[in-house]
């Protein structure tokens, strides 16, 4: 599946929109993982323990949006756009978003 955050594919023609799709999740770390964030706040640097959680959120939104494109009969989505909001502390949501499309 082909994915771009522009509105239109390069050297492809669009056929059919199939509509909005999206996918998200909510990620948290355990607790053992959080105090040891929490330690790194004091001293500065990369907290290594969030940018996994993120990087594992963004793939399974990723991933959720595509099945929902899958689903529609498409084989592109334009316009993808990723969003992410926290929801307590040390837990945010992901949202993956764009256009599902047929082009050829």
């Amino acid at each position: 599946m082909i994915i771009v955050t522009t509105e239109s594919l390069p050297g492809m023609s669009i056929k059919e929109l199939k509509g909005f799709v999206k996918g998200s999740t909510v990620q948290s770390k355990h607790i053992g993982k959080d105090l040891m964030a929490g330690l790194k706040t004091i001293i500065g640097g990369e907290i290594k323990e969030y940018t996994e959680m993120l990087n594992e959120a963004r793939e399974k939104s990723i991933e959720r949006m595509k099945e929902e494109a899958f689903s529609l009969g498409a084989n592109a989505i334009i316009g993808m756009r990723l969003e992410t909001s926290s929801v307590m502390q040390g837990a945010s949501e992901i949202i993956a978003y764009g256009t599902a499309v047929f082009a050829e």
